[in-house]
Order: C-alpha cells, then structure tokens, then sequence
C-alpha cells in the first residue's frame, strides 16, 4: 500500500513539473523551476529557525546600543599585537583615544635580524628530500645580497655595543652557510641543524635585548595610564588578543595583570582568542563589549553573572555538577581549563560506549581568577623556558 502510494505522489509530482513547465514561455523554463512540496513539519522547524536568525539581527542592533554605552562609562586598555612590538590604546569616557608611543625601533632592528635566520631555513627545508634542485638556489642568492647590505650598514645601528655585535656576527653566520651552500650547489640536514645550534646563543640574547626594551616600555605607559585614570581605575577593562602560540604566558596579558591585580582576572582583566596575530580595535571593542553585554543577560536570565562567559545550553553540564561522579573529578581551575561546556555528561556516555577513557576538562566555577593558561606543573613534559631549551642539561622531552 505503501508503495503504491509512493508512486502515485511521485507520478502527480511528475505530471506537475511537466504541466509548470508547458505554461512557461521558453525562455525562463531553463532558469525557473517548481518550488518543492514541503510538509507541515519542515513549515513548523523553519518558522522555529527563522526566530533564532531574527534574533541574530535584533541581538546586533542591541550590541551596537550596549557598546556606545559602555564606552561611555569604563575606561578601556587594548593591547594589541603588532610586528612594531604592540600597539597600546586608552579609551576614555567623552574623550578621544589617546594611543600610545611605540616600542624603540631597536625592538624591530634585533626582531627583524634574529628572523632572517628563520628565513634561511625556509628557503631550504622545502628542498630537504632533494637539496640538489637549482629552485632554491636564486632566492637564497637574492636573501643573501639583503643580509650582506644589511651586515654593511649595521655599524650605523643606534644599539648598545655587545647588542650590535651580536647582530653582526648572527648575520656574517647566516652569510658563511649560505655561501657554503650556493658554493656546492646542495645541503645536508646536519648542516641545517649544525648552522641552526651555533645560532641559538646569539638570537637567545637578541630576544632577551627585545623583551628588556618592550616590557620596560609598556610597564611605562601602563603605570603612566593607571596614574592618569585616578580613581576611575577600578572600573577599568584591560583587554589583550592572542594566537595559540601566544596564549601561554602572553606577554601583554602579563603586563597588565601587574597594574589590575589577581582580582581582575576574567572579570576586567581579559584574554581574547583571535584568529590573526593582529587585530583590529573595532573588533577587540566589539567582543569586548559582547562579553559584558551578555554577562548582564546571564544575570538576569540565570541569576550569575559569569555563567555566559561560558557555554549556555547547560542541562548536561548541570547534570554532570550535581553527580557523585563529577563531584569527585573536580579539580581547581589551575589544573587545565576551567569552562563547563554542553554535551559533558553525553560525551562521557557516548566516549564510554565507544570503548574510550573518558577525557574531559575539568569542573569548576563559571568565574575564576587563575591564569587564562595552562598553568598547572602536574601535567606535560620538558623544558618551560627558552633557557632551558637550549640547555642540554636542562629537563628532558620536546
């Protein structure tokens, strides 16, 4: 019976189509097609979407209203990534931004030269499995010659002595390997590792001459802000964007943390996870403005202010909170992440079922002061500093 239903509503849709298509004139039926039947239950789940995409729209134009306002009421610092060493920004209520001074130039002068040593490496290591191709010859050739010009010129370098003879001799080394290289026409692995070890000492000093002249600088306009602000200070957000590879001990983040205090961590003081190394401020403002909008409505919908900073739709959250089981994992935020996300008690179930040891975050409060990285010494392996890195004697394992 079934199937003979089946075939008449596939005939009457059939018979339908042909019928549309003989009352359109030829030229739009190649560009014009019946609309689909649908059913009342695809009707019904659509009206349901369209709310959440409405909601989108009418979320914006509040945000939009919330950001004015909050920028008319609290103080707000910016650190930003830029390749100049950062990019500071005070946002005052009625006033204009007032941007900050950049690092010294020699910040960029002893970056730029301890990467040009990267870039030797890049220019071969796609060639590693074939170091005789001539394809990697002509770039190293034009490299060198902006090395050699720069080695040239490095006398006239407004760095301290020991600094400018650091640079000079990191450059003369990436000049001898490539002549030695472009000399025999080819390279070997152990060559790349031998140039690279001999190297490490002198880009160790120049990143230690770097973080000396970046820190100090913005420790400066820090201190220089929190004085100018006064009172308003404690009302003041402090926000700092990051990459993976700059989350743990971000190096603005940290800064800042010194002038707002433990006490801010998470609440005024915030690490933002982006996708670019630099980011714009409008785009920094807007999470920013996000976030507090949405702790409000947190409060008001939930009755805790931090609970949005964190996944919403919680139910398998809750349930796993209130379990015997999930009491006993819980463990201080400092250990690993601190967030409780939806899903936790099904993704244990279904782990389980596949036959998997349940590996999941651990519980802990909406809000916590800890560190916004890892900052637990249980876990992982090898060394935690570039000075250990580069000590052989140091802790074992990448």
């Amino acid at each position: 019976m079934k199937l003979h239903a089946l075939l008449v509503a596939s005939s009457l849709l059939a018979f339908q189509i042909s019928a549309f298509s003989e009352d359109l004139p030829p030229f739009l039926q190649s560009v014009i097609a019946p609309v689909p039947p649908t059913t009342p239950a695809a009707v019904a789940a659509q009206n349901a979407i369209n709310l959440d995409n409405s909601m989108q729209d009418i979320y914006a134009n509040a945000l939009a209203v919330y950001q004015q306002n909050f920028l008319n009421s609290s103080p707000i610092i910016l650190g930003l990534f830029t390749n100049t060493g950062g990019n500071f920004i005070l946002y005052r209520p009625g006033k204009d931004p007032l941007t900050a001074p950049q690092v010294p130039v020699a910040y960029q002068v002893v970056k730029g030269i301890s990467h040009s040593a990267m870039a030797v490496y890049q220019i071969i290591a796609p060639f590693i499995l074939e170091p005789s191709s001539p394809s990697w010859r002509a770039p190293m050739r034009i490299w060198r010659e902006s090395q050699k010009v720069t080695l040239d010129s490095a006398d006239a370098l407004d760095l301290p002595a020991d600094i400018k003879a650091n640079v000079k001799e990191l450059l003369a080394r990436n000049i001898a390997f490539m002549d030695e290289c472009l000399k025999s026409g080819t390279f070997t692995l152990q060559g790349i590792e031998d140039y690279a070890t001999g190297l490490a000492p002198f880009i160790q000093k120049n990143v230690e001459f770097a973080a000396r002249l970046q820190v100090g600088h913005w420790m400066g306009v820090m201190a220089e802000w929190k004085k100018l602000l006064g009172n308003d200070w404690e009302k003041t957000y402090g926000v700092t964007n990051t990459l993976y590879v700059t989350r743990t001990n971000n190096i603005f983040y940290t800064i800042m943390a010194q002038f707002f205090g433990k006490e801010a961590i998470n609440s005024r003081l915030i690490l933002l996870e982006t996708t670019e190394f630099t980011t714009e401020p409008a785009t920094m403002l807007n999470l920013l403005s996000r976030i507090v909008a949405d702790r409000a409505l947190g409060k008001v919908f939930f009755k805790n202010y931090y609970l949005m900073d964190v996944e919403l739709v919680s139910t398998g959250s809750r349930d796993a909170i209130a379990s015997t089981e999930a009491n006993q994992l819980k463990i201080p935020a400092s250990a690993g992440a601190y967030t409780v996300f939806s899903g936790r008690k099904a993704i244990e179930t279904e782990a389980k079922k596949l036959g998997f040891t349940p590996l999941m975050p651990p519980l802990a409060p909406f809000h916590s002061q800890e560190w916004p990285w890892r900052t637990s010494q249980k876990d992982g392996k090898g060394p935690d500093s570039l000075e250990e890195a580069l000590d052989s004697k140091g802790k074992t394992g990448n």
